[in-house]
């Protein structure tokens, strides 16, 4: 399986993260270029509100809504962690580590939130879950800092290895290692990605999330409520860290200072790896390059088309998602129904696996497949579908197929569900279904390009249109472009941009800056 990253970065739309399977789109991040609350953030935080009833707290960590803490995301060593809070605010700790400090007794599983916290209290805590909707973040106090091979947790001593690493020799060798280099009070989780590795690598990890640890101690003294205490590092290089292996052949990136800090990145973590990172320097939009943007508009939607002419329908609630599979216009003979069946379900769980990863879509989801009534074809579905979704990082679990053939699926949903509008109001149109002619427009377009050329004298300009307005402009032995060239003496660069709507139009100058009109 070949994999690419293609990160495309602007100013008003901050970065976003396109990962590529066999050039097939399987995920989309983005970060805004305001990228607070984002999971792994360590807040101050101010208790608001204790709620008995539901046995949680609500937090004010300087969002527009409290954010929500439940005591079973307390953390076992929570007191551990209000003691390090007032003795570090009281300047009586100078530790950066843990070495010195008694750590207190574990809470109460079934205890009460109002025994442990009280009004105005500060706590650090962590986001577990960004805000979604009309809902303020999700919390947690049990914190931990995540690297590329482990995972430093403070106020424990527990050493526990993934689940996925199945060797017992290599889970006792990892084992043996983080034991022996890991500093007292802390507890480390031993990743996926550390089968196979050395002590050096793992010392090395460990030793930069011992000194995130440490930076968190220093500004902790002096930090006020509600404000960042520790930031989780940007999506690209978030995302670096969680999935870089030797499978991925290219990482494009469009933005210079991004470009550097990705290369610089992978040097530090993967250093083999630092030469497929490319900074991407053509003039046409990287992801209308690679391919992406199309795919972006073929998959994000109510319909999502499959190939041989069968559909999924995809309806979102509040509370649930559902999926709808069907067969469209693929005909079988009566004889073949039930395989014919089983041929559109699998296809349609392929494109379920990937959409639920491209949409990041969590809570509770509902596919209705088309019905089956042998109990092997079934049985194949279910495990057809659990083999495509074995790839995806969020936690989930699937139910077997229903009496009714109904599947139903909990993913883990930690941020906002990635939301592409492919289907709006016509920006051109207001809706109408009514636009102007094409002669009205090429009058806008040479009416700002006589002022552009005549009166502000600019040279070098390139103008950017829908493609089917530059096929317009460009087509003929006379056209309009040939035209202009002999009218005003200059020539005219056509660039055309597939994600403008039919009307839209740019001009920029020889510097690539836009003009302004």
């Amino acid at each position: 399986m070949v994999k690419e990253l293609i990160i495309d970065s602007t100013p008003d739309k901050g970065v976003t993260i396109a990962l590529l399977q066999d050039k097939q789109l399987v995920e989309l991040n983005k970060e805004k270029a305001d990228n607070s609350f984002a999971v792994g953030d360590i807040y101050l935080g101010r208790i608001k509100k204790i709620m008995p009833g539901l046995n949680a707290a609500f937090v004010d960590v300087g969002y527009e809504k409290d954010a929500f803490l439940h005591y079973l995301d307390l953390g076992p060593q929570v007191q551990s962690l209000l003691k390090l809070t007032r003795i570090v605010k009281n300047g009586s700790y100078q530790e950066r580590l843990l070495n010195s400090l008694k750590l207190e007794k574990d809470i109460d599983k079934a205890g009460k939130i109002s025994d442990i916290l009280a009004r105005n209290v500060l706590l650090p805590v962590q986001i577990a879950k960004e805000p979604i909707s009309t809902k303020g973040p999700r919390l947690s106090s049990d914190l931990s800092i995540a690297g590329r091979f482990v995972v430093l947790v403070p106020f424990s001593s527990t050493v526990s290895i993934s689940k996925r690493i199945k060797g017992n020799a290599e889970r006792t060798r990892l084992k043996k290692i983080v034991e022996s280099i890991k500093p007292a009070n802390f507890g480390v989780i031993i990743r996926t990605v550390s089968e196979g590795k050395g002590v050096e690598e793992l010392q090395k990890d460990l030793l930069d999330l011992i000194s995130k640890w440490e930076l968190f101690s220093k500004r902790l003294k002096t930090a006020e409520p509600t404000h960042k205490v520790l930031g989780e590092m940007d999506r690209a290089s978030t995302i670096l860290r969680d999935i870089l292996t030797d499978e991925f052949t290219h990482i494009h990136v469009n933005d210079l200072a991004l470009y550097d800090e990705v290369k610089s990145y992978v040097q530090e973590i993967s250093p083999d790896l630092e030469k497929i990172v490319k900074q991407y320097k053509h003039k046409e939009p990287i992801f209308d390059h690679f391919g992406v943007e199309r795919q972006i508009k073929a998959s994000f939607g109510k319909t999502v088309n499959l190939q041989g002419g069968a559909y999924l329908v995809i309806e979102h609630t509040e509370a649930l998602h559902v999926v709808d599979v069907n067969s469209g216009n693929r005909i079988a003979s009566k004889e073949n129904q039930e395989e014919n069946a089983l041929l559109v379900n699998k296809e349609a769980a392929k494109e379920i696996a990937r959409q639920l990863r491209l949409r990041d879509m969590g809570g509770i989801v509902v596919i209705d497949f088309i019905d089956m009534h042998k109990p092997t074809n079934r049985k194949e579905l279910y495990s057809y579908l659990k083999e495509c979704m074995a790839n995806d990082r969020a936690k989930h679990t699937i139910l077997p197929p229903s009496k009714f053939g109904l599947v139903q699926i909990t993913r883990q949903r930690v941020r906002p569900e990635m939301s592409v509008v492919t289907s709006e109001k016509c920006p051109a149109c207001g809706g109408s279904g009514e636009i102007r002619s094409s002669i009205v427009l090429l009058d806008d377009i040479e009416n700002n390009l006589s002022f552009i050329l005549q009166e502000q004298n600019e040279k070098g300009i390139t103008l950017t249109v829908h493609p089917y307005i530059g096929a317009y402009i460009t087509s003929g032995l006379f056209s309009k472009r040939i035209k202009w060239f002999f009218k005003y003496g200059k020539w005219i660069k056509i660039k055309t941009v597939s994600s403008y709507y039919l009307t839209q139009f740019r001009f920029f100058n020889s510097k690539e800056e836009e003009i302004k009109l």
